[in-house]
């Protein structure tokens, strides 16, 4: 499996893991994770917590411009090492993304989307 492929694998997981952490902290509170009613509970969330739903909501939006621009450049048998380097470049981004979207830097937030986006869209004119 290639280095690119693998990176697919964690852009897979990384949305789930910024889900998990609202949850986790809510532990602590008084408005605990209610696993009977999931969407309630994220529903009623604000601040970080609230931010960190999105930007987990935002991780599975990106995800599959960036699997079929991976796929894509690997068929068309474009330079592995750079597709591999691009989309390691893609899961910091989206890692980058996901704790300045929790911290709450708007136009910072936007400006490492569209660094997102054209890494995917950089991969995709591999193919």
């Amino acid at each position: 499996m290639t280095v690119a492929n693998w990176c697919i694998a964690a852009a897979c997981l990384l949305p789930m893991m910024v889900a998990l952490t609202p949850k986790v902290a809510s532990v602590a509170g008084k408005d605990r994770y209610d696993n009977a009613a999931p969407r309630d509970w994220a529903s009623r969330q604000a601040g970080w917590m609230k931010r960190a739903h999105a930007a987990h909501l935002n991780g599975f939006e990106a995800l599959p411009l960036f699997i079929a621009a991976v796929i894509l450049a690997q068929q068309a048998h474009a330079n592995q090492d750079r597709i591999d380097i691009l989309a390691m470049s893609f899961v910091l981004i989206r890692v980058t993304y996901s704790i300045i979207y929790i911290s709450n830097l708007a136009t910072l937030r936007t400006l490492v989307w569209l660094a997102g986006i054209g890494i995917s869209l950089a991969i995709l004119a591999q193919s």
